[in-house]
């Protein structure tokens, strides 16, 4: 039988693609050992784990890893302080990441755009150990950068590292102060395919540049808007770890503040309950998909063409 004219394209399109396949394999073949396959440990959720035993020898215990962190004095505190930072973070980045597109958008010298973009992107290439540094010449008790401000006007000093009430605020300028760069370039990309054509019109319609912003520039951005959110609601359950484990040094007085799910998961590892820690990490995950697809949904029924999938 004579192959079809469809099945000969099918061969040829086949033949050209299977270097490009090749190319594929060793990132594919990487993704799967290092993505997928640890996936297959959350059994140990669901185990009384035992090290000399094994994963497959210790003994199943059913749900009592999860009971453990939700029956917990900490639990509460764990996850209020996790979702009202993720919440905070979320309006805050929006705000400050598109407020930040904007200048730059405006922004006609193209020597100043690019000093300014390198500028606020840097401290995203910033390890947590240097950020955590970075904040603690700032707020060091004795010869910290802001006791010396506050000494010039007659204040006296503060124990930053002493008083939980300080850190919300401190931790959320020093996450705008990282991330607000990155942030922004993302708006800033997409306000670059915006016809300018649009903003010509406004002009002659008498719009002056408020208003050019509010109707016609910033509806550009809301697909992008509407996106990050969405993977920002599904992180509302989790949180930088090296925010909030490297900047307050762990310093246990700040926990009413600054302990999140990601910081007691981590002692509960350092001290050995592997299986409660991966327990929780197993309810981060799952309720950060719920969100995505639930937030997903509800954006599909109101406006679909901004819905992420």
């Amino acid at each position: 039988m004579k192959p079809t004219k469809t099945n000969a394209y099918s061969m040829v399109r086949r033949r050209e693609n299977f270097h490009l396949n090749l190319m594929v394999l060793p990132g594919a073949v990487l993704f799967l050992i290092f993505n997928y396959l640890p996936m297959l440990g959350i059994v140990i959720a669901f185990k009384d784990y035992n090290p000399n035993l094994g994963i497959l020898g210790s003994k199943w215990n059913g749900f009592e890893n999860f009971e453990f962190f939700f029956t917990s004095q900490e639990a509460v505190r764990v996850i209020g302080n996790t979702v009202m930072y993720s919440l905070i973070f979320l309006l805050v980045d929006l705000v400050a990441g598109v407020g930040l597109a904007l200048m730059f958008y405006n922004l006609r010298s193209k020597k100043a755009l690019k000093f300014y973009n390198t500028v606020v992107i840097l401290p995203r290439f910033l390890s947590a150990v240097i950020i955590a540094f970075i904040v603690y010449i700032i707020l060091n008790p004795s010869y910290g950068v802001a006791n010396h401000i506050l000494a010039l006007f007659g204040i006296p000093k503060v124990q930053w590292y002493m008083k939980a009430s300080y850190w919300p605020a401190i931790l959320t300028i020093t996450h705008v102060w990282q991330t607000v760069g990155m942030n922004s370039i993302i708006y800033y990309a997409s306000l670059m395919g915006l016809d300018e054509e649009l903003i010509e019109a406004a002009a002659l319609d008498g719009a002056n540049k408020w208003q050019q912003t509010i109707y016609v520039v910033i509806p550009h951005l809301i697909p992008v808007m509407v996106i990050t959110t969405i993977l920002a609601i599904g992180h509302l359950f989790s949180g930088d770890f090296g925010l909030f484990y490297q900047v307050p040094k762990d310093v246990g007085i700040l926990y009413s503040t600054t302990d999140i799910i990601n910081t007691y998961t981590f002692r509960a590892l350092r001290n050995g309950a592997l299986e409660k820690s991966t327990a929780v990490g197993l309810f981060q995950s799952l309720t950060g998909l719920v969100l995505v697809l639930g937030t997903n949904w509800i954006v599909r029924r109101i406006s679909p063409e901004n819905s992420l999938f």
